[in-house]
């Protein structure tokens, strides 16, 4: 599990267009946020960056489209998705 949080492509999916107060249209990212994940080393704070953007998007609406460009994006990269690593809620069964 280790290598896919440190192997974790950007959260960006090259949209790149900085409309809403500063963030990225595409990501919720800012343009510090993307400078920023470039230099994340250990596995805990990738981990946690995505946890909180995961959350930024999926409160502006977003989540679903970025989500399934994101998986592309480690499709393409021949990447193990660390969005398949997330913590998912504990369902009732």
């Amino acid at each position: 599990m280790a290598k896919t949080w440190a192997n974790a492509p950007s959260p960006c999916i090259d949209v790149c267009k900085f409309k809403d107060g500063g963030r990225c249209i595409g990501c919720a990212m800012t343009k510090p946020e993307k400078k920023r994940f470039k230099h994340l080393d250990g596995k805990s704070d990738k981990r946690a960056f995505l946890v909180l953007l995961v959350g930024r998007l999926e409160g502006i609406g977003r989540l679903g489209y970025w989500e399934r460009m994101y998986r592309r994006k480690c499709d393409r990269k021949d990447a193990v998705c660390p969005l398949d690593k997330l913590e998912k809620p504990d369902v009732a069964a």
